[in-house]
């Protein structure tokens, strides 16, 4: 009799652990981080643009507009982009960021103008070439009126626009993430903008 009832409590033990087990969900694989694009030759940093609609990637031409990559470089290292939003979208041709003035909503109607659209130095120089044109993800400064103003503020091109080539200094180019490009809206939040770091040698 005793035999008996220790199969049973044994059946038993051995049913509720199953249970238990079908209960636990399966363990799911961590998610991988997406690979890094390729640069195109001649290109230099590349700087990753996160947004709360996703992550685009943009590869610098310094050999074409040595002044512009260093300016926008610099203003990343000071996470100058952090918290901005986008301000401006021209359907079917550009999306535009870059002003420090988008972190405060209540200062909307002055976004992309005024005293306090830039970091507050303009680079000087408009850079242009015939190398680096205005297509379908290129990456072009905006100014007031005169190149040379350019600042903080930049676009991408949604699509081609040679009418901009020798008005406005393109200085990279969208290597990942065009889609992402493609769903941003005005007032959407640009979460952080960082440099990708160099593989090691």
């Amino acid at each position: 009799m005793k035999r008996g009832i220790l199969t049973i409590v044994v059946v038993a033990a051995a049913v509720v652990n199953l249970s238990a087990q079908a209960a636990k969900p399966p363990a799911r694989p961590a998610p991988s981080a997406p690979a890094n694009a390729a640069k195109s030759p001649g290109a230099g940093p590349v700087f990753v643009v996160e947004t709360m609609k996703g992550t685009f990637e943009v590869e610098t031409y310094p050999n074409e507009a040595p002044k512009t990559v260093d300016h926008i470089v610099a203003l990343i290292k000071r996470n100058f982009y952090n918290g901005q939003r986008i301000l401006r979208i021209v359907p079917n041709q550009l999306v535009q960021f870059g002003d420090p003035q988008t972190r405060d909503m209540t200062k909307q109607a002055w976004w992309g103008r005024g005293f306090d659209a830039g970091s507050g130095k303009s680079i000087g120089i408009a850079e242009f070439n015939n190398k680096r044109q205005h297509k379908v993800g290129s990456v072009s400064m905006a100014h007031p009126g005169d190149a040379r103003e350019a600042d903080s503020q930049m676009f991408i091109s949604l699509s081609a626009q040679p009418k901009w080539n020798g008005q406005y200094t393109v200085f990279g180019q969208v290597i990942s993430g065009m889609d992402v490009v493609r769903k941003l809206a005005v007032t959407d939040r640009i979460v952080r903008v960082t440099l990708r770091p160099e593989p090691a040698s």
